[in-house]
């Protein structure tokens, strides 16, 4: 079961009463598991849930790679040969 966004009391009873594990996202470390969304953890939202724990800022970086991304091939620079393959009668045996 996952609960999200419950007090922490409550999940800690729920998790003590049922049979099968509680995983929280934003409900208490009594649960049985804890969940986060990867967006979240890694920094690419703007905004975030109270109980969200960053654990890196990524979002610049990733927006630097697209940009270059889609430069590379807007100029042609992308793909270049060394990224294709090439098909040889050995590899289709």
């Amino acid at each position: 079961v996952v609960v999200e966004c419950v007090d922490s009391a409550l999940a800690a009873e729920m998790t003590a009463n049922v049979s099968v594990p509680v995983i929280g996202i934003g409900a208490g470390a009594a649960c049985d598991g804890q969940v986060l969304v990867t967006d979240d953890l890694i920094g690419l939202t703007a905004q975030t849930a109270r109980f969200v724990k960053r654990y890196a800022e990524t979002a610049k970086e990733c927006r630097n790679a697209i940009s270059a991304f889609a430069k590379d091939v807007k100029n042609e620079k992308f793909p270049e040969k060394a990224h294709g393959y090439r098909i040889t009668p050995k590899d289709v045996s």
